[in-house]
């Protein structure tokens, strides 16, 4: 049952009360880091369906990863709504082509690829290149491919297009960028002929295809419009030309979208976003209700000051953005330490590491992050060495696990049982007790802690999470310290933060100075309490601002 008014409006702040209940489109909402954009957007969904404005099975929620679609569906439950899909944009568009696909194209739905990497090795091969298939290259590779996929560009104009759009691409050879573009154009073409071969499909093709299916099939069209009329897009900043042309043959000529971003935050202008549908809202919808979110609530204000420094030295506060002001007490001030190596700089973040730890912070609440993945290796490798447990975030897919799996097995076994009266989390504990403190365990009981105390009534309330969570692989907290790039990090937070290699040619890393220190501005605001920035040899030009 869905809570009152009151419960949905309790504990607002003026700025969130606004957005909460202007709820007919357009809206368009500027909301900085940290702000409670989530709960501002999943309040004003449910006040909408209290009000009768929409039902819930008419609402489409957007968002651009499977966690935050599934915070997005969890926190719409806590509500008392269970019927909102919260999804990405490809899997909604996943979603309608497995659905009118036998109407539309007809036969068997094609195999859906999960990741490029084995495909393209075999393309490189078949193309009869020499590119070492190593991680690297296979990951900057299928950049590419997005890249010019979300911007529906092909094989044969990939070259031309991305030397306009000064792509730099970094393969393990001596050849020079244009030499190295024509050859990922090559690789291009050979994994679209593997595809059509093997009769396989990758995400950029579901968005494509569901486009193509929506434009050319008015009944098709008439049927989607029909299913979702109220529509909230979160992170709009990161939505590319394709997705925008999805969301437009969605929407249709109607209004009811409510859009929530922030320039500052665009972080994937290399992948094909763009912040201009953001910055124009008001002229595709001249009638839009404009909103701002800047009181911070995850930061202290030493660390909102260094992030609000890092906006003005970029120029990015304009009308489209504002510096933050925090609603926390003041904490300790960010700390810069230089040092002359890259292992003497990792030995003294392990060590600071440790200290937190042994001064009783919980190591879920410390991150450590880097620029890239090849970074967090080595710092994995020495905080092994010092016996500190820590998690990659990464694309591994926790629920396929088979010691998950068998755990969660014993979950639905346990959930037909009657657990309405009495504490459900202590039957769970019991129930999971004989796979000892593996870090799933931790995990899964930290989480089911968190809904009983946001009113899950049994443990069929937590079987639903964590099997929503499987479906969008979108796992628990784990114990440990959490590794991660700045690219990965976006939408979390934690209590201590390291920053590491804000180094000269670390970061920025690229051509694109704007975008790097969007990234940088992203990292420092994860931090809610402590953070230490490390660099080693040359100090990054970011820090300037810190002397």
């Amino acid at each position: 049952m869905a809570v009152d008014n009151a419960q949905i409006l309790a504990d607002l702040d003026p700025d969130q009360l606004a957005v909460v209940t202007a709820i007919r489109g357009p809206v368009c909402v500027i909301a900085g880091a940290g702000t409670g954009k989530t709960r501002v957007i999943t309040n004003r969904i449910a006040y909408a369906i209290n009000a009768g404005v929409t039902d819930p099975t008419k609402v489409l929620a957007l968002t651009f990863t499977a966690r935050a679609a599934g915070e997005m569906r969890a926190r719409l439950r806590v509500l008392g709504i269970a019927n909102v899909a919260a999804r990405t944009f490809h899997s909604a568009a996943l979603k309608q082509l497995l659905y009118f696909w036998p109407y539309a194209f007809g036969g068997q739905f094609p195999k859906l690829l999960t990741t490029k990497s084995g495909f393209i090795g075999q393309a490189i091969t078949r193309a009869e290149l020499a590119i070492p298939a190593q991680v690297n290259s296979l990951r900057e590779i299928a950049g590419e491919i997005e890249w010019a996929k979300v911007l529906e560009i092909s094989p044969d104009n990939y070259q031309e297009q991305a030397i306009a759009n000064s792509r730099s691409v970094r393969l393990p050879n001596n050849k020079s960028q244009n030499e190295n573009l024509a050859m990922i154009s090559q690789v291009y073409e050979a994994y679209e002929s593997l595809k059509r071969q093997e009769r396989c499909l990758d995400f950029e093709d579901a968005l494509l295809l569901t486009v193509g299916m929506l434009e050319e099939d008015r009944a098709v069209r008439e049927r989607v419009r029909d299913q979702y009329r109220y529509f909230t897009v979160d992170e709009y900043q990161d939505v590319s030309p394709l997705q925008q042309r999805l969301l437009n043959l969605w929407l249709g000529n109607r209004e009811e979208i409510c859009v929530v971003g922030d320039a500052a935050q665009t972080i994937y202008s290399f992948a094909g976003a763009s912040s201009n549908f953001l910055l124009n809202f008001k002229n595709r919808f001249p009638n839009a209700q404009s909103f701002r979110l800047s009181r911070g609530y995850r930061s202290t204000p030493e660390i909102i000051n260094t992030a609000n420094q890092i906006l003005r030295t970029a120029n990015l506060v304009s009308d489209h953005g504002s510096e933050l002001q925090s609603a926390n007490t003041h904490g300790d001030k960010p700390l810069v330490n230089g040092f002359n190596s890259t292992a003497d700089e990792i030995s003294y973040v392990v060590s600071q590491v440790s200290k937190q730890i042994s001064s009783g912070s919980d190591s879920s609440e410390i991150a450590i992050l880097a620029r890239t993945n090849a970074q967090l290796d080595q710092v994995k490798s020495a905080l092994n060495n010092a016996k500190i447990l820590s998690q990659i975030r990464s694309g591994e897919r926790f629920f396929e696990r088979v010691d998950v799996r068998d755990a969660m097995r014993v979950i639905r076994s346990a959930s037909v049982l009657p657990s309405d009266i009495g504490d459900w989390y202590a039957d769970l504990v019991s129930v999971l007790r004989p796979f000892g403190d593996a870090d799933y365990v931790v995990g899964f009981l930290r989480l089911a802690k968190s809904i009983q105390e946001n009113g899950g009534a049994n443990m069929r309330a937590f079987l639903r999470e964590i099997e929503d969570r499987a479906e969008q692989n979108n796992p628990p907290t784990l114990p440990g310290v959490t590794l991660a790039t700045l690219h990965g990090a976006k939408g979390l937070e934690w209590d201590h933060l390291f920053l590491i290699g804000v180094s000269d040619g670390v970061l920025p890393m690229g051509n694109d100075l704007n975008e790097e220190r969007r990234l940088f501005y992203v990292g420092v605001t994860r931090a809610k309490q402590k953070i230490q920035i490390t660099y080693s040899g040359k100090a990054s030009v970011f820090l300037d601002q810190f002397n």
